[in-house]
């Protein structure tokens, strides 16, 4: 069954027929291009397919297209600003946060999301926060500093 359904994404109006079984992931990867939302686990384990969805971080793998009806939805593609990359993005590389970079985006945007709330959060509250986030290079230890860094800023 098709429903037809419209949202933003990253600040550009979308409408479109979708599949109600369809995951919003499956919408924004191949139906709308946005690759940087990642396919992982497809089980909501790893993070790397998170997008924010009103301004709230979200697994796209386990979130039903159909629900996405008028919401607002950043991917990692709308976080940088006129090709200026955003002050979370800039501690991931300052702090060499990134190896093989399939985890970045979901990591970006839940900082993203963190620093939007103006919390000051202690490492224990990071490492919480960040806990639904998988990575198997990094060691997860500059990913926290990157996030500290982007949160003291």
């Amino acid at each position: 069954m098709l429903k037809k359904i419209s949202f933003t994404v990253n600040g550009l109006q979308v409408a479109l027929e979708v599949d109600v079984r369809e995951s919003l992931l499956e919408v924004l990867r191949e139906r709308l291009g946005y690759t940087g939302v990642k396919k992982g686990c497809e089980v909501g384990e790893c993070g790397a397919c998170t997008v924010l969805i009103d301004g709230t971080p979200v697994d796209s793998c386990i979130y039903l297209a159909v629900w996405a009806d008028g919401k607002d939805i950043v991917t990692i593609e709308g976080i940088a600003k006129n090709g200026e990359l955003s002050k979370v993005q800039k501690a991931f590389i300052e702090e060499g946060a990134i190896q093989c970079g399939f985890c970045t985006p979901g990591y970006v945007l839940t900082a993203t999301a963190m620093a939007a709330k103006g919390k000051k959060y202690t490492r224990e509250e990071i490492k919480r926060e960040l806990s639904g986030h998988l990575c198997r290079c990094t060691g997860y230890q500059n990913i926290i500093k990157a996030v500290e860094k982007a949160l003291a800023d």
